[in-house]
C-alpha cells in the first residue's frame, strides 16, 4: 500500500509511469552471476561495445556498467573498449575528443582482430556529445550499419541552458575562464554569438540518432550539472519564455527527435534516476546525482538486471 502511494506522488510529480523493481516476475537474465560454463571468445561477430567517459573523467567510470553487462549477459560475446583517448582532453573542442576517439575505436579493432557484428557505444555526460559527433563523422560512416544499441547517462544533449541552479552555472563560468575551456564553452551555446552557428546547433543537424536500434536515454531531476530535460532530450519551459535561444532550443529537439519518429523500428526508452543520497555539499550542488548514476552500485545492478541488459543481447 505504501508502494502505491509512492508510485503516485511520484508520477503526479513527473507525468510518468513508475515501475519499481520489485514489480517484475522474471528478470532479463536468468543466468546465475560468475556462470562457469566459458565459451572459446572468437573474433568474429563480437558486440563492441564503447563506453565513453565525460569531462575531467577517465576510463574507469563506466567500470560498473561493463561489470554488470557482462555478469548478466555471460553467454554474449562482448567486447568492451573502455576509452581512455580523452583522457587530458575533455577541455578541448569536442571535434578533437571525436578524432581521438575514433582513432582509438580502429586501432582497438585491428589490434585485437575483430570482425564485431555489432557496435553499441554508452556515454557518461560530456561523453554523449562526444559519441554523437562521432557516430555522425565521415570517418566512421563505415561503422553505422553496425550500429546497435546507445545507451546515454545524464547527456547534455541540449547542453547547459536553462540550469535551475545558479550555484553550478556560476562554477562552470569559473571553470571555462580557468581552464579556457572550448568544450564548457560548446555546451552553454557561448562558441557564437549566433545559436545557429553554434557548435550543438550544428550538431543537432547531423544525422545520428537514427542509426541506433535502441536508444536509452537516463536523467535525474537531483542532477545539478546536466540539466535533466537536456538529457531527456525534451522542451523546458524556460525555453518557451526565451527569446533568445528558445526557437533554436526547439528546432535541435525536433531535429533529434524527428528521425526517431519517423522510424518505428527504433526504441526508444526514457528512464528518471532517483537516488537515495545523504545530505552534504555534493548534494547540494547536484554533483552527488550526477555521479550515482555511476558509482551506484545498487542503482547499476538494478538497472542492468531489471532492464538495460536486454538491449545489449
Amino acid at each position: 500500500m505504501y508502494k502505491e502511494k509512492i508510485k503516485q506522488i511520484i508520477s503526479s510529480k513527473y507525468s510518468s509511469s513508475l515501475m519499481f523493481y520489485s514489480d517484475f516476475s522474471i528478470l532479463v537474465s536468468t543466468i546465475p552471476y560468475f556462470y562457469q560454463q566459458l565459451q572459446p571468445f572468437d573474433n568474429n561477430g563480437v558486440h563492441l561495445v564503447v563506453c565513453v567517459h565525460g569531462l575531467d573523467g577517465n576510463s574507469g567510470d563506466l567500470r560498473l556498467i561493463k561489470t554488470y553487462l557482462e555478469l548478466c549477459l555471460p553467454t554474449c560475446r562482448l567486447d568492451f573498449l573502455m576509452s581512455s583517448a580523452n583522457h587530458s582532453s575533455t577541455f578541448d573542442d569536442i571535434d578533437i575528443m571525436v578524432t581521438q576517439l575514433i582513432d582509438e575505436i580502429e586501432a582497438h579493432i585491428e589490434r585485437y582482430g575483430l570482425k564485431p557484428q555489432r557496435i553499441s557505444f554508452v556515454g557518461h555526460s560530456l561523453g554523449n556529445l562526444v559519441v554523437r559527433a562521432t557516430v555522425s563523422h565521415p570517418r566512421f560512416e563505415r561503422f553505422r550499419t553496425l550500429l546497435y544499441t546507445y545507451l546515454s547517462l545524464s547527456g547534455p544533449h541540449l547542453g547547459t541552458l536553462f540550469n535551475s541552479s545558479g550555484l553550478v552555472n556560476m562554477g562552470m563560468w569559473l571553470m571555462q575562464k580557468w581552464k579556457k575551456s572550448c568544450s564548457l564553452s560548446q555546451m552553454s551555446f557561448k562558441d557564437h554569438v549566433d545559436p545557429k552557428q553554434t557548435y550543438l546547433y550544428k550538431l543537432s543537424k547531423k544525422p545520428c540518432l537514427e542509426y541506433f536500434k535502441n536508444i536509452l536515454l537516463i536523467a535525474s531531476p537531483q542532477d545539478r550539472y546536466v540539466p535533466f530535460h537536456s538529457a531527456r532530450i525534451e522542451l523546458c519551459k524556460a525555453a518557451l519564455k526565451d527569446t533568445v535561444y528558445g526557437s533554436t532550443y526547439v528546432e535541435m529537439i525536433n531535429n533529434l527527435l524527428e528521425p526517431i519518429l519517423r522510424n518505428p523500428s527504433i526504441t526508444f526508452v526514457r528512464y528518471n534516476a532517483f537516488h537515495n543520497i545523504p545530505s552534504g555539499t555534493n548534494n547540494f550542488i547536484g554533483r552527488a546525482a550526477h555521479i550515482a548514476i555511476l558509482d551506484s552500485e545498487l542503482f547499476v545492478e538494478k538497472f542492468i538486471l531489471v532492464s538495460a541488459a536486454k538491449y545489449f543481447k
